[in-house]
């Protein structure tokens, strides 16, 4: 009768086999060059960058976490689908950002902005999650999501991409220009 709980690796005849190396394949370069194998579909975050508004503090900061919904505005919050869950919310916004490169260099190529309303004392938060993920995509694909957004944001969000880099506005569409 065979063991099956057998750890020595014996196959039938006695002989040991190798033990199966259980492995994860990582990705690089373009997924999506036309091979067709493992890893077609997935997407490319590496010119996303996730920038909170804060319009009460006026307040612009990047937070990487925010790729994984692990930044700082996030962490220890329980969030909902409901505003009301959240009764003292703080506004921010998470806006993602894409950037492409052209001939003449980089530039902001893309944006989506998120409602997220934050009570830190009750740890509790409203957000959007079908928002998000949508809003992400869109700025991955360079179109610009911003309408929802108030003005102070806005402003607040322009006057930080400029400062950080003015050629990448200088290059930026007259669409992300316009949007904010």
């Amino acid at each position: 009768m065979k063991d099956l709980f057998d750890n020595n690796n014996n196959n039938n005849d006695g002989n040991k086999k190798p033990k199966k190396k259980q492995g994860f394949t990582i990705l690089s370069g373009d997924s999506t060059d036309g091979h067709g194998g493992y890893g077609v579909g997935t997407i490319n975050l590496n010119n996303l960058t996730p920038i909170f508004v804060d319009p009460a503090d006026e307040e612009v900061f990047v937070d990487m976490g925010a790729l994984h919904a692990r930044s700082s505005v996030e962490k220890r919050i329980k969030f909902t689908a409901k505003r009301e869950d959240a009764p003292n919310p703080k506004l921010y916004w998470l806006v993602w950002v894409m950037v492409d490169s052209s001939s003449e260099g980089p530039f902001y190529a893309g944006l989506g902005a998120c409602e997220l309303q934050v009570d830190a004392k009750a740890r509790r938060g409203y957000k959007s999650m079908p928002e998000h993920v949508n809003n992400m995509d869109k700025a991955l694909k360079k179109k610009v999501v911003t309408d929802h957004m108030d003005e102070k944001s806005k402003a607040l969000l322009k006057k930080f991409l400029i400062e950080y880099n003015e050629e990448f506005w200088e290059r930026a569409s007259e669409e992300v220009k316009n949007a904010l």
